[in-house]
């Protein structure tokens, strides 16, 4: 899978909202009500992750979640972090 230019990153981030380009990987942070809804959307999340075979970079902290997402084998962000991304956002929603 190759790697997306700068400037095809910031094209297709007009397709999802939320999500900029930080430190070459997609990222966002989303809040939630509690510890217990931030750790129900990670378990959600992991398991289209798995099934991708593409997990993210992410830190939870209390009601807060940080996602990255980059393509290690391709050595930046690829179609298939867009792809996870919105399925990420289909999750939260």
């Amino acid at each position: 899978m190759k790697a997306l230019s700068e400037k095809e990153i910031n094209e297709k981030l007009k397709e999802i909202e939320g999500w900029g380009y930080h430190e070459g990987a997609l990222h966002t942070v989303f809040e939630f009500d509690d510890f217990k809804e931030a750790f129900s959307a990670m378990t959600r999340i992991a398991f289209e992750a798995e099934r991708l075979q593409h997990h993210p970079e992410w830190s939870n902290v209390y009601n807060s979640l940080e996602i990255y997402l980059s393509t290690h084998d391709a050595d930046g962000v690829t179609e298939k972090d867009f792809e996870l991304a919105k399925i990420i956002d289909t999750l939260i929603a």
